[in-house]
Parts: structure tokens; sequence; C-alpha cells
């Protein structure tokens, strides 16, 4: 039977084009756990919320970076795409962020177990797809993503079996989340310009934006426990690195291609979730 206890009390340890904006179908990531109380409905889902790549990559410029050079190199299409995701960002959520709020901001959220759990879920099921897809290289390229440590699969089964052990229900990746990994199946395959700007929204709005909503959710429901979600096994900022490195050699040879993909697919405002 599942624990009732509060988990807290379970456990004691881009190109010449501006690029439009868009995310189709919803990422399930950040769904609704972490909305305040007037936004919910009856069945805990939200009917309004931040832009999930809005709260997704939230604060991707306050990640702790090592200082660039100003080579052409590192001018490439990871700080171009970078430059458009402030525009979606509060001041709250990133000192450069240029958008007005339209919801309350992260410290105010009140998140809670069962949405968490489901937030948890889908995710996994979003990594399992992009590690699946970069594995197979449907397109050559995917290839040079292939054990960045930033994978994320292994981290999340664990943390599910620790809830698991704790006599909590794990539940089923919601509609949102296998949508979106249908939809990230089907981009690779015909459209690895877009799959790679999603590859990129996912990644590197974890380790920014994700660590500081996951750090607020470890205050308020996990006793401060931190997940192994939000561990890497090396330093996180030469992972990052590396990772930017390659997107900005693909990026410079179909470099075209690639920002015509952030003007379709890539990263698209949404105001709602349903």
């Amino acid at each position: 039977m599942a624990s009732t206890l509060p988990i807290s009390q379970s456990h004691g340890g881009v190109g010449h084009h501006k690029p439009l904006v868009s995310l189709r179908p919803r990422s399930p990531i950040f769904h609704s756990w972490a909305l305040p109380r007037p936004h919910l409905a009856p069945d805990g889902l939200s009917l309004r919320s931040p832009s999930p790549f809005v709260v997704l990559a939230a604060r991707t410029a306050e990640m702790p970076r090592k200082k660039r050079s100003s080579s052409s190199s590192e001018k490439g299409f990871v700080e171009e795409m970078r430059a458009v995701a402030m525009k979606l960002h509060t001041r709250d959520q990133a000192k450069e962020g240029e958008k007005e709020p339209d919801a309350p901001p992260v410290a105010k959220w009140e998140p809670s177990l069962q949405g968490y759990l489901r937030f948890l879920v889908d995710s996994k099921l979003v990594y399992d797809t992009l590690e699946t897809i970069v594995r197979k290289a449907s397109c050559p390229w995917y290839a040079e993503f292939r054990n960045t440590g930033l994978e994320r699969s292994e981290k999340l089964a664990k943390d599910l079996e620790w809830f698991k052990e704790q006599g909590h229900v794990i539940p089923e990746p919601s509609s949102p989340g296998i949508s979106y990994a249908h939809y990230l199946e089907e981009l690779s395959e015909k459209d690895p310009q877009a799959f790679i700007c999603h590859f990129y929204n996912v990644y590197f709005a974890h380790t920014a934006g994700g660590r500081m909503i996951g750090k607020k959710v470890a205050e308020k429901i996990l006793n401060n426990m931190e997940l192994e979600f939000y561990k890497w096994d090396s330093d996180l900022s030469q992972l990052l690195q590396n990772v930017r490195d390659k997107l900005n050699q693909v990026a410079s040879l179909t470099r075209g291609c690639l920002f015509l993909a952030l003007a379709r697919a890539g990263l698209e405002k949404r105001g709602s979730i349903a």
C-alpha cells in the first residue's frame, strides 16, 4: 500500500531570421506539479501555467560557466538559441529576462508529491526517448551526442526506484508525456534540425532552471533531499561545454536548416497548458 505520509516524513536522509517560439506538441516537463493552488483543476492538473519552455529553461543564463573566448565558434548556434530563450524569461527567472510575468514566481509555487512523481515519470520517458534516438542515430550526426555525460535516464530510474521502496505508487506516463516522446521520434526521422533544438532545450534547461526548481521542490516536500536526477558524475560545466562545441560544429555544417528549424519547431512560446 502506498504511503500516506508526506515525502518529507517518509525518508530520513541563430541566423538573420528572428525565430518564432513554439513547442508542438506540448512538452510534459514541469507540466502540473508546481503550480499555485488557484490554478489547479479538480484532477490536480493545471489549467494554466508558465510556458513550459520558460519554466524548463529558467535561468539558463544563470548556470555557472567558465569564461568563454570570443572566437566565432563560441558565438555560434547555441548562443543564438540562448538569446532567443532569454526573450521568454521574466526577470524572476533570469537576470537577462525580457518577458513580462504572467504567473506567480517559482518561490510561490506549491508542489505536490503526486504531481512531482508524474513529472519524474514523464521526464524519464522523454530522456529514454532522446537517448534511444541518439544511440540509433538514424541521422549520422546524432551519434555525436552519445555518452555526453548529460544523460538522465539511469539517474531517474534510481530515483523512481527509491520512491517505490518508500511505498509510493509510481504512475504511468501521462498522455502529454507519451505524445511528446512520439513527437520527438517523428522529428528525429523527418526533421533532424528541429529535433536537435529540442535536444538542446531539454538537456541544457535541466542543468539550469531544472536544478533551481528541483532545489525549491526539495525544500518544500523532500526534506532537502537531493535526487540523483540533479547529480552528474563529472564536472557539469565541462560536460556542457563539450556539448556546446558539438552543437556548434553540427550547426556549422547545417546552419541554414537549423535556423529554419528554430523558427518552425525548436522554440515556440505557449501561453497555457490544458
